[in-house]
């Protein structure tokens, strides 16, 4: 599988104005420092910028509505079940924000690029600024609503279908500010900000653990693949009839490779591939990714006007997890924030977060935080990844609808 790769220049590259006028972006950035990583999927260079005489920043994306679960949520489910405890943000928010990392996710790091804040949950009602965007994601969320109550599953209440009706919600209320002229002083979006933004959506992983965790196989899995896709289908649908005109759809990463299921997911001693990850659910997880792209390309064809891309995260992360070493990392497969110690350092019933569970003291060495989740370090490349293009299919020029500004 071959991934178009653009040179890091391109991350900075774009539009850039002086006095009004475009210029050339090799004329706006000093660069210095330079540690560049080439690999088969990704180009990663660590760069230190600094701009010169530059109005930066300009793009045609005013906003991101972003749909998900705990892979981008920034902080929607600890507003509803405020409980999220040390050391969870430790390294950059230097507390608990909500966030399932040390620090910043992939989507902080793709707002950051296209020039935004941080996205406010949706859930949260202090300190909260919609006016470039808002995030519905929960973490724990599915795509299929669950049966039970979040008490016994441990799934959140806010699956998809719940999150397209808080946009639905939140984009009445919208219109009804300004038609009424009862608009806040701020914080609230211009009604044409909804067709002028990125909508994202990464859900689906809690729909695939779920089900192996309450039947202990992955025998008939592959089943209920179609039901999934075909409600994120749904869900694109719905949003381009609401004016979404650029939508991502994010895959599945490669939970066979994550140090928590390595170690809690059933699986014989002889079912590992060269690289230690669990090759059973590897090829599950590529059957769903096919199957979403798939669909995804034929719901392309039928929308007119749109940008509907498929951005493949799942090779990204393998890449991580295969070759940790040449991304500066010293630990593919093992937990930065766990308990247990040996190869994956986690232990189900002493999570990350646990009185009897620490965190390393360089979170930036590891690919996992706590098992199941991304150090920011993994993270930040991963975004590199999406900005510069290298995941979408069909490619989609970023660049050339922004001033992709460097992510530190």
């Amino acid at each position: 599988m071959g991934l178009r790769l653009l040179p890091l220049s391109r991350l900075a590259s774009g539009r850039a104005f002086i006095k009004g006028k475009k210029i050339s972006k090799m004329g706006t950035l000093k660069v210095s420092n330079s540690s560049c990583t080439f690999s088969k999927f990704l180009v990663v260079c660590m760069v230190a910028f600094s701009l010169v005489d530059s109005s930066y920043g300009d793009c045609d994306f005013k906003a991101i509505f972003n749909f998900g679960d705990s892979n981008s949520d920034t902080g929607g489910f600890h507003a509803a079940f405020p409980a999220q405890p040390d050391p969870y943000g430790m390294t950059f928010f230097k507390k608990p924000v909500g966030r399932a990392s040390d620090g910043r996710l992939v989507l902080d790091f793709l707002a950051q690029g296209l020039g935004l804040p941080f996205l406010s949950p949706y859930l949260e009602s202090i300190g909260s600024d919609y006016s470039h965007g808002a995030n519905f994601a929960s973490s724990a969320s599915t795509v299929i609503p669950p049966i039970t109550s979040f008490f016994h599953s441990g799934l959140s209440p806010f699956s998809l279908s719940i999150q397209l009706s808080q946009m639905r919600q939140f984009k009445a209320r919208v219109d009804e500010f300004h038609q009424t002229g009862t608009i806040p002083s701020s914080g609230i979006p211009s009604p044409d900000i909804f067709k002028k933004a990125i909508y994202m959506l990464y859900i689906g992983q809690n729909d695939l653990t779920s089900k192996i965790a309450a039947t202990g196989s992955i025998n008939g899995l592959m089943e209920t693949f179609p039901q999934i896709v075909s409600q994120i289908n749904d869900a694109v649908k719905e949003l381009y009839a609401q004016g979404a005109r650029t939508i991502m759809v994010f895959n599945l990463g490669p939970v066979g490779c994550y140090p928590g299921y390595l170690v809690q997911l059933p699986h014989a001693t002889s079912d590992f591939d060269e690289f230690g990850c669990i090759a059973s659910y590897q090829n599950v997880v590529n059957y769903y990714n096919k199957l979403l792209k798939d669909t995804v390309s034929q719901t392309r064809q039928s929308l007119p006007d749109v940008s509907l891309i498929h951005v493949d995260t799942y090779s990204a992360l393998s890449e991580l997890f295969h070759h940790p070493t040449l991304y500066g990392f010293k630990y593919g497969s093992k937990t930065c924030c766990g308990y247990g110690g040996g190869d994956h350092n986690f232990n189900p019933k002493i999570l990350c977060g646990n009185m009897l569970a620490s965190a390393c003291a360089e979170p930036r060495e590891y690919v996992s935080w706590d098992g199941i989740h991304f150090t920011e370090a993994a993270n930040k490349i991963v975004a590199n990844a999406i900005l510069n293009g290298s995941l979408f299919d069909p490619p989609f020029p970023l660049h050339e609808h922004c001033d992709i500004q460097p992510i530190v």
